[in-house]
């Protein structure tokens, strides 16, 4: 992602340099959640591009899993051969809280970044959840497959399922 923010210019993101402009606290302790969800540039497909060429500049013979929350399914769905290669992952709010916590060291990170991390974690996990929800709403739209995944799921479930979605 660094690469492509590094990639992307103001015009072609304008809400990236709006976001790099932003102290910590201007980016998750003062904006809502809301304003945060409606301004967040990859939420927005800003870079998508540079995903393409980046997969273009693979040898063409392979197989490629891309995988990502910038693979928004209104940017991807037109590049499908067909609509069975692609399935999105949908975590529930319990899944990515339990993912938060599990890699998240107390005072570090980008929300430790903040004056107040505790407002930060909050603003950042109903962000998240409202984009969740967005991607379930456009996919359902779009007839696109996805996978719901919560705390009870293995990684053995997890592989099963996506192996059977792809008829692997």
């Amino acid at each position: 992602m660094h690469d492509h923010a590094r990639r992307t210019t103001p015009e072609e993101g304008p809400h990236l340099h709006e976001f790099i402009a932003m102290d910590m606290d201007e980016r998750w302790v003062n904006r809502t959640p809301e304003v945060m969800l409606e301004t967040f540039h990859w939420f927005r497909g800003e870079g998508f591009g540079h995903i393409i060429e980046d997969l273009l500049r693979l040898p063409q013979e392979s197989c490629v899993i891309a995988e990502g929350f910038r693979l928004l399914p209104h940017l991807v769905k037109p590049l499908l051969a067909a609509p069975e290669h692609a399935v999105w992952l949908l975590p529930t709010p319990d899944f990515r809280q339990a993912a938060i916590e599990s890699r998240s060291v107390p005072g570090q990170g980008f929300a430790g970044k903040t004056s107040d991390p505790a407002m930060a974690g909050r603003n950042i996990a109903a962000r998240d959840h409202m984009f969740t929800m967005r991607l379930a709403e456009e996919t359902e739209r779009l007839q696109l497959r996805t996978i719901h995944v919560d705390t009870t799921m293995t990684e053995d479930d997890l592989t099963e399922q996506v192996t059977a979605a792809f008829g692997l």
